[in-house]
């Protein structure tokens, strides 16, 4: 084989590598276990509400949630995100702050709740909306042992941002039925 050939053909074989790479990548963020995303649908159907699709693992926040969690992009508008979160058996935020923009929430599936701090947690199920004020330190997600969907609304641009705070507390959360 010539030097020029060799050379398209590592030229080649890099390309081929990358994409392959890219692929795999790709593949991995963008897939759930097809078992866990079924048993998940299962479950939400049978409590009841309108079942949204799964989306992807919410790899990019999970270190602010306590257990796993799933995005589903519903808008293409950058400055109007609306995503559907699936919380997978109890899972939910950490208490955290939206600094700049309320954020409102619309209970689809399952059963969840939400908490303002110094208030009482408030359960979610499905069809219930509640809008948490900017500046307002709060946590969302499923009840204990079950799994819930939510619709979430906030609105993006300078200086709107989210602060994230401590863990609930797991015995608290434990505590709600």
């Amino acid at each position: 084989m010539s030097r020029k050939n060799i050379s398209k053909f590592g030229r080649l074989l890099a390309g081929a590598v990358m994409a392959a790479v890219l692929l795999v990548n790709t593949a991995a963020a963008a897939s759930a276990d097809p078992m866990e995303v079924a048993s998940i649908t299962t479950e939400l159907t049978e409590l009841g509400g309108a079942v949204q699709p799964i989306g992807v693992p919410n790899e990019g926040y999970a270190k602010f949630f306590s257990g796993k969690s799933y995005l589903s992009n519903l808008s293409t508008d950058k400055d109007l995100p609306v995503y559907n979160v699936t919380f997978a058996h109890g899972a939910h935020t950490f208490w955290h702050v939206h600094h700049g923009s309320c954020q409102v929430l619309v209970a689809e599936s399952g059963r969840g709740y939400y908490q303002i701090w110094g208030e009482k947690p408030v359960e979610l199920k499905p069809g219930m909306t509640v809008t948490i004020p900017a500046g307002v330190k709060h946590w969302h997600g499923a009840a204990p042992g079950t799994s819930f969907q939510h619709i979430a609304l906030m609105q993006q641009g300078d200086g709107i941002t989210t602060e994230w705070l401590e863990p609930v507390d797991e015995k608290d959360f434990q505590s709600l039925k």
